[in-house]
C-alpha cells in the first residue's frame, strides 16, 4: 500500500494488522483519485472509519488542505500516526480516536468539508446511520461531495428520503463507490 501521486508518491504506508480493516487497493484507489481529481486541491477531507489513513494522505499528498481521520480501532489508529509522521503531514491533520458517530458530533465547530470518504464495514447499514447523522451537520454543504466505499450488494435505495442525491456510481469487481450530494 502506497501514496500514488502528488508530493509523498511512491511513500510506502503500514497498515493494521489483522482482518479488522480492508484497505483500499491502489488500483481502486487510484481510479477513484482519477475521478475526483478536480475535487482535491485546497479541500478540506472528512475521512471516515479511516483504517490506515490512505485515503485521507492520498488527499494531503494530491494538495488537499487539511484532512480530519476518524477511527476507534487502537492499532489502526496507531499506524494513522505512523503514517502521517512518516508523510510529515502533521500540520495538516487531525487525528480523532472515537466511534464515527461520537467525532461527528464534535465536528460541529469545524470548518466545512469538501470531501467526506467513509468506507465503513460492509452489509451493515453503518453508512445509512452516518448519512442520517451528516444531513444538518454544518459542516457538511450542498457542494461537499460525500463518498461511500461498499459492498457491491449494499443499496441505497433509501438516499431520497434522507435528502441525498447519488450523482454518480463506480463498480469494481468487490466493491463499489457511490458519490452523493445534498439535493
Amino acid at each position: 500500500m502506497r501514496v500514488i501521486a502528488g508530493n509523498n508518491r511512491g511513500l510506502n504506508l503500514v497498515a493494521p494488522e489483522g482482518m479488522d480493516t480492508r484497505p483500499t487497493t491502489d488500483r481502486i484507489k487510484e481510479t477513484l483519485f482519477n475521478m475526483i481529481s478536480f475535487d482535491i486541491p485546497d479541500c478540506n477531507f472528512l475521512d471516515l472509519f479511516s483504517g490506515s489513513g490512505q485515503m485521507g494522505i492520498e488527499a494531503l499528498s494530491r494538495g488537499a488542505n487539511f484532512a480530519v481521520f476518524v477511527e476507534k480501532d487502537k492499532k489502526a489508529y496507531e499506524c494513522i500516526e505512523k503514517n502521517i509522521s512518516k508523510a510529515r503531514l502533521e500540520d495538516r491533520a487531525k487525528l480523532i480516536k472515537s466511534d464515527v458517530s461520537a467525532a461527528l458530533n464534535s465536528l460541529n465547530n469545524q470548518q466545512t468539508f469538501d470531501v467526506v470518504f467513509m468506507d465503513p464495514p460492509y452489509n451493515k447499514l453503518i453508512e445509512k446511520q452516518v448519512l442520517e447523522q451528516i444531513k444538518d451537520k454544518p459542516y457538511v454543504t450542498n457542494d461537499t461531495l460525500i463518498i461511500v466505499e461498499a459492498s457491491l450488494e449494499t443499496s441505497f435505495d433509501y438516499v431520497a428520503d434522507l435528502g441525498y442525491v447519488i450523482t454518480k456510481e463506480k463498480l469494481y469487481k468487490t466493491n463499489k463507490h457511490i458519490f452523493l450530494k445534498k439535493a
